[in-house]
């Protein structure tokens, strides 16, 4: 681990702590889930949210049922397939999801989130 990421880490790690004493959202990560780089948090309010080191933020609110929360924008897609003997090229409206790289963004936007939906802050 560079020194960056040791940096970042704690800064991570900072955050998550002051979501704790001003909001009183709780960490509740697995050791798995550290490892891969995911942070999972409990609302007082009893839902979850976590933050997924591939950018994703999501809520977790069972098993079956998570959703993701960072915005969308729409894109044009082309795909390019044969027909008979033809190529042919189609080109689409599509969603993608923008994420988010940095850990820190991550957290504040998860934090924006929940005391907006929420928190009702």
């Amino acid at each position: 681990m560079t020194k960056w990421q040791k940096e970042q880490l704690q800064l991570e790690n900072a955050y998550a702590l002051a979501m704790l004493h001003e909001d009183g959202i709780v960490e509740t990560t697995t050791k798995r889930q550290w490892k891969n780089g995911t942070r999972q948090f409990k609302l007082p309010t009893g839902q979850s949210l976590a933050t997924y080191k591939s950018g994703y933020v999501r809520r977790c609110d069972s098993s079956d049922r998570i959703w993701q929360l960072n915005h969308k924008y729409k894109r044009k897609t082309r795909w390019t397939f044969l027909d008979g003997n033809q190529l042919v090229t189609k080109e689409f409206n599509t969603y993608a999801r923008a994420l988010i790289w940095s850990g820190v963004a991550r957290l504040n936007f998860l934090h924006k989130y929940a005391k907006k939906n929420y928190l009702n802050k």
